[in-house]
């Protein structure tokens, strides 16, 4: 693909992205209340989201499952849907395409708004409990060098470039993944290469994750999951600043 095709390509995504996600409070179109309801009680058939994601929703490495807290709306509203269409297969609990299917598009939405909704603090996975359970640990420094810079003699861009400072987020397109759960972040990178998780814009993920080794991976998630939002310099991240 030609670097003007592919410009314009990622330009279509984000206008498309920023439609859907334009409007009410930071784009988010979704009753909180009902999807606080789902979240910590489930609807018919599909469990509560909290029995795997935590009551804050900040995700558990024992058991693989992601921090949802904070991330971006849309991202969230797609990877549901995702789910629900067997576009993204859950190979970790083997239940988010029932109960994303268990849900309807509003109630879809309305579980995103909530949890969107939540703390975008920094809680980082305690990596003792993480060695304790039998997963190997990266070297932080190391991990940052490749979120900040890159690798790019082996064809790794920086993590920088698409998910914004640390991995706090590009919205609407880009996840948060600075303060996620670092055995999530392990297996999707793993599943980024070797295609067993496809759902990514213009597979994006899975070109960067292809040059990756299993060394790169726990670099970046021991770094990652414990990278702050912001800098002694500013504490303030983009979000807080006014939109009007």
């Amino acid at each position: 693909m030609h670097l003007i095709t592919k410009v314009s390509a990622v330009a279509t995504l984000f206008a498309a992205s920023a439609a859907f996600a334009s409007g009410g409070s930071h784009g988010i179109h979704g009753n909180i209340e009902n999807g606080k309801n789902i979240f910590m009680n489930g609807k018919g058939d599909v469990p509560a989201c909290n029995s795997c994601h935590g009551q804050d929703g900040m995700g558990d490495d024992a058991m693989g499952t992601p921090r949802l807290a904070g991330q971006g709306y849309v991202f969230l509203v797609k990877q549901l849907e995702d789910f629900a269409a067997d576009k993204r297969m859950d190979t970790t609990m083997f239940i988010m395409n029932t109960n994303a299917k268990g849900l309807s598009p509003e109630d879809r939405r309305d579980v995103a708004a909530y949890a969107a909704s939540l703390s975008k603090e920094l809680v980082s996975s305690d990596m003792k409990q993480v060695k304790e359970l039998g997963n190997p640990v990266g070297v932080r420094h190391l991990g940052k060098s490749i979120v900040m810079y890159g690798a790019t003699d082996r064809g790794i861009p920086s993590c920088y470039s698409c998910h914004s400072f640390n991995g706090r987020g590009a919205a609407p397109v880009y996840p948060m993944i600075g303060g996620q759960k670092y055995v999530y972040l392990i297996n999707q990178l793993k599943k980024w290469r070797d295609g067993s998780r496809a759902n990514d814009p213009m597979g994006q993920m899975r070109a960067v994750a292809k040059n990756m080794t299993d060394d790169d991976i726990h670099n970046v998630a021991t770094y990652l999951t414990s990278a702050p939002r912001t800098t002694m310099g500013n504490s303030r991240v983009p979000d807080d600043y006014p939109h009007e």
